[in-house]
C-alpha cells in the first residue's frame, strides 16, 4: 500500500499510525497540498490528503473512510470497537479529537497561510476557540492512561495527531494548557511504531 500525503497533516498521520499499529506495511508518498496539488489530484480529484493506494490499485480517500477499511482488515485487533456502547463511546471521543484537529488546521491556514494583511482576526480567534474547546474536552476525559476503555483506541490516535500538529505549527496555542494530552503524546510517541510516523521535515 502507498499513503499519499505528509504526516505533518494530522489526517495523514492518523492513517499512518493506524497502519503501523496494525503492522500493515506501506510506502509513504509525502506529497504536499501546497506544492504538489496537481499530483495529489491524480489520487483525489478534490486535491486533499490522505489517499491510500491499495495493493490492487484501488484508491481510498478521506482518513475516516480509509481507517474504516483498515479496521475491517484488522478484525479483532481494530482500534475501534465493532458495535454497541463501547463503539459509540470511542466514536464520540474520536469525533471530538477529529473536530479539534480540523479547527486547528483551519486556524493554521487562516493565521499563517493567508497573504499578508488578509488574515481575518475574528475568524481566526473563533477557530482557535473551537480547537481549544475540543482539546479541553479531551483533557477532561483523559483521567487515566487512555481516553477510552483503558486501552489504545482510535480516539487516542486521533487526539495524538491533532495535539502534535498544533504543538509543531502553533505551539503557543496549547503550551502548558493540556498536560494530560501532552503526557499521552509523550507515551504514545515512545512506541516506535507511533513515534516513527511523526513528521520529520
Amino acid at each position: 500500500m502507498q499513503l499519499v500525503g505528509r504526516t505533518l497533516s494530522p489526517f495523514v498521520r492518523r492513517v499512518a499510525v493506524t497502519l503501523s499499529v496494525y503492522d500493515m506495511p506501506f510506502e509513504s508518498l509525502p506529497l504536499s497540498t501546497v506544492t504538489d496539488g496537481a499530483a495529489i489530484k491524480d489520487y483525489n480529484p478534490v486535491g486533499r490528503v490522505p489517499a491510500l493506494i491499495l495493493d490492487g490499485g484501488e484508491v481510498l480517500i478521506d482518513s475516516s473512510a480509509i481507517i474504516d477499511h483498515l479496521d475491517e482488515m484488522a478484525g479483532d485487533a481494530a482500534l475501534m470497537p465493532r458495535s454497541g456502547a463501547e463503539r459509540r463511546q470511542v466514536m464520540r471521543v474520536m469525533q471530538i479529537a477529529l473536530g479539534a484537529a480540523e479547527k486547528s488546521v483551519a486556524a493554521y491556514y487562516e493565521g499563517q497561510r493567508r497573504p499578508e494583511g488578509l488574515t481575518w482576526a475574528e475568524g481566526l480567534a473563533h477557530l482557535e476557540a473551537q480547537a481549544l474547546g475540543g482539546f479541553a474536552a479531551l483533557e477532561a476525559i483523559l483521567t487515566g492512561d487512555f481516553l477510552c476503555q483503558g486501552r489504545l483506541t482510535q480516539a487516542d490516535v486521533t487526539a495524538l495527531c491533532g495535539h502534535d500538529f498544533v504543538a509543531r505549527v502553533m505551539p503557543a496555542l496549547i503550551e502548558g494548557r493540556f498536560p494530560r494530552l501532552a503526557a499521552l503524546s509523550a507515551r504514545l510517541n515512545a512506541d516506535p511504531r507511533i513515534g516513527a510516523t511523526a513528521f520529520k521535515g
